[in-house]
Order: structure tokens, then C-alpha cells, then sequence
């Protein structure tokens, strides 16, 4: 049988969430019935390349400088279906799709997108753009409800629309209580102390300077308590100055980067997020899936995955100094904390697992072939 072939394109392969998706859902697809393509436009983000090419991906990058550079790689990318059969293209993020929509007009090689974010959070020119060009394409995905609804309360778009939840490789992403200790080890953290960590792309929608802060009122409280925190990007030397000011440095460790985050998710016993707004973090669920007990705001997609005192800690958005007590009930009450870490894990496995969201994704990409004879 002839395999179906999937293009992705995304505008970089570093390490943010809808990038590290594409790596775990290759090592789960069915490629005896798949044939997976990737192309990417900012060489200098290239963290994904050799997870995909080791998961059997082909991935191409057209190198582009800026937005513009990648929207002018369109007959690169026409080409390149043409001269690969390429079936279904699945674009991510809004550039992406923005080209990706381009190339639906020229081929109408059928073409999902899946939008990861809140309308409501670009900027004005992108907000207008995928206003302008939604409907170019076959089918929109969203990654969580609040998702969805954004786009067709912002767009109102004539085509499909669907919610696509994001899920975790929960085969892949369990708990090592010996690689934590490790990392632990490594960062030069007590192996008896409580850890707190979050996985982020240094942007403000995370606020990692006021997640530093709730981490300084709970040191103050216990001393036995560090934080952990994966990522780098935009807002760095902010953060960094921040952590100064707070007086943190021996209590805060920055790992930078990691393509594998899984020892350090071994160490956390609370993943905490501190996101002003938010479509539904990967990492949220890679957390919860290692068993680390969640204590969030309720941004955006998140209320959709933590229900409060049931499987996590949320306070509203605009409260987030009141992750500080959350925190601290959880590490003064240690059977509570373990009943959560438990209670994380339950919850991805029942309903955000990465099985049930490549089931789905793959019955997708087929009715679009399906639609477009």
C-alpha cells in the first residue's frame, strides 16, 4: 500500500511547544500507513532536527532571516511537494500557515493548520493576515476549546474548524526517581530538597520574573525549597536581572536549552506556572505525565486540563501572587502533595495522551484525502 505523505511546516524546530509536539508524535505514528516531511525556515533553531531524523522524518530547512525571507521560500516549498507527492500539509503557527495557505492556492494539496494560540495575543498585522487568509486552506485546528472559540469569534471562518487537544507521550514521559536525583546532583540541589520547576520559552506570557517572585515569598518560608527552571529566549537578561535582585542565584538553577528535559522533570515535585495567557502547554502535560504535582494560573488552556483541588492548584490569572501559599500547602502537606503528583498523571493518561490525540490526527489526514477525490 502506497504510504501517505504528511509535509509539517513550522517556522523553526527550537524548543517550544508546538516544536517539541512534532518529535514525540513521530515516534507514534503509524509510518507503515505514513510518511512524515518537515520543513523549517531559521537554521539557527534547529534543537528538533535530530530527534525528528532519528524518529525516520525528512526534514528540510529553507533558510529565511526574518518573515518576509519565509514567506518568499513559497515555490521553494510548491517544489518540493511537487517533486515529493506530498498528500496532506499540516501547518503550525501563524507564518507557517500563512505560507502554507499560499501553497493551498497553488496546489490544493489538501492543508490543515493548527493554531496553538489566543486570537486576542498577536499582534495587530498577524491578527489581520490570518483574518485575511483563514480560509485558504482545508481545515483549522485548535488546541484546546478557548482556542477554537477565539478563532471564530476573531475570524468567523467559512471553513472547519475543530478542537485537536495536545497530548503527552505518557510511555515515554514517566517518572525516574534516579535520573532526578541525578539532575539534582548536577545542579548542585540537596537530593532531600523540594524542587519547583517550569519548562518555558523566556516570552512574557509565561512571566517567569513574577515566577521568580512567588518562588522568592516561598524561600523565605522554607529554605529547603529551589526552583528549576528549562528554557532561554527573548526575555533573558531580564530574568537574570531579576534573579539578582531577588537574591536567588544558589537557590534558582537555569539549565538553558535541553532537548531532553525528562531528568529534570524527575526532579520537580511541583511544576509551576506562572502564564498570563496560554493555547495548552506541552510542557503542562510532559509535567504532569512525570508526575509532578501542577500548581498553575488558569490561563487560557489550562483550566481545561487542571480542575481545581482535583488534579492540580489554580488561582485566576491576575492573582498569580497566590501561587506562593498553593505551593507552600502542597510542601507542608507532603500526602497531599504525593495524592497530586498521582492525580496529575491519572489525568493525562485518561484524557491527554498522545495516543488518543495521534488516533485522531491520523483519521484526519485521511478523510481530507478522502474529501479532496
Amino acid at each position: 500500500m502506497q504510504k501517505i505523505k504528511v509535509l509539517h511546516i513550522i517556522k523553526s524546530l527550537g524548543r517550544g511547544g508546538a516544536e517539541m509536539l512534532l518529535p514525540e508524535t513521530l515516534k507514534i505514528h503509524d509510518i507503515s500507513k505514513f510518511e512524515f516531511h518537515y520543513i523549517y525556515f531559521l537554521p539557527w533553531k534547529d534543537q528538533m532536527v535530530s530527534s525528528i531524523e532519528e524518529a525516520g522524518g525528512k526534514v528540510t530547512c529553507f533558510s529565511a532571516k526574518n518573515n518576509i525571507q519565509l514567506l518568499k521560500q513559497f515555490k521553494s516549498v510548491v517544489d518540493y511537494c511537487t517533486r515529493n507527492n506530498i498528500d496532506v500539509i499540516h501547518c503550525h503557527l501563524p507564518w507557517a500557515g500563512f505560507l502554507g495557505r499560499l501553497v493551498y492556492k497553488k496546489t490544493k494539496i489538501p492543508t490543515v493548520y493548527t493554531e496553538h494560540n489566543m486570537q486576542e495575543r498577536y499582534h495587530i498585522i498577524t491578527k489581520k493576515i490570518n483574518q485575511f487568509t483563514f480560509n485558504s486552506q482545508s481545515l483549522g485546528l485548535g488546541v484546546s476549546e478557548d482556542v477554537t472559540n477565539s478563532i471564530k469569534k476573531n475570524i468567523n471562518p467559512n471553513i472547519p474548524v475543530r478542537t485537536l487537544l495536545n497530548g503527552a507521550n505518557t510511555e515515554s514521559f514517566r517518572r525516574d526517581s534516579a535520573i532526578g536525583i541525578d539532575a539534582k546532583t548536577e545542579l548542585g540541589i540537596p537530593k532531600d530538597a523540594i524542587v519547583i520547576g517550569n519548562v518555558a520559552v523566556f516570552r512574557f506570557q509565561k512571566r517567569i520574573v513574577e515566577w521568580l517572585q512567588v518562588l522568592k515569598t516561598i524561600t523565605l518560608r522554607n529554605s529547603n525549597v529551589y526552583g528549576i527552571i528549562v528554557g532561554a529566549g527573548p526575555l533573558e537578561e531580564e530574568i537574570m536581572a531579576e534573579l539578582i535582585r531577588l537574591d536567588l542565584q544558589n537557590k534558582v538553577k537555569f539549565t538553558g536549552l535541553k532537548t531532553n528535559v525528562k531528568p529534570y522533570f524527575s526532579a520537580m515535585d511541583i511544576f509551576m506556572m506562572s502564564s498570563s495567557f496560554e493555547g495548552l502547554p506541552i510542557a503542562l502535560l510532559e509535567a504532569m505525565s512525570m508526575e509532578c504535582a501542577i500548581v498553575s494560573t488558569n490561563a487560557g488552556g489550562i483550566k481545561e486540563v487542571i480542575v481545581h483541588e482535583q488534579n492540580g492548584l489554580t488561582c485566576d490569572v491576575s492573582e498569580w501572587e497566590k501561587l506562593a501559599d498553593l505551593c507552600l500547602r502542597l510542601i507542608n502537606n507532603p500526602n497531599e502533595l504525593e495524592a497530586f503528583k498521582k492525580a496529575a498523571r491519572e489525568r493525562v493518561l485518561q484524557e491527554f495522551s498522545l495516543n488518543k490525540m495521534i488516533k485522531s490526527l491520523e483519521a484526519l489526514y485521511e478523510e481530507l484525502l478522502v474529501t479532496k477525490k
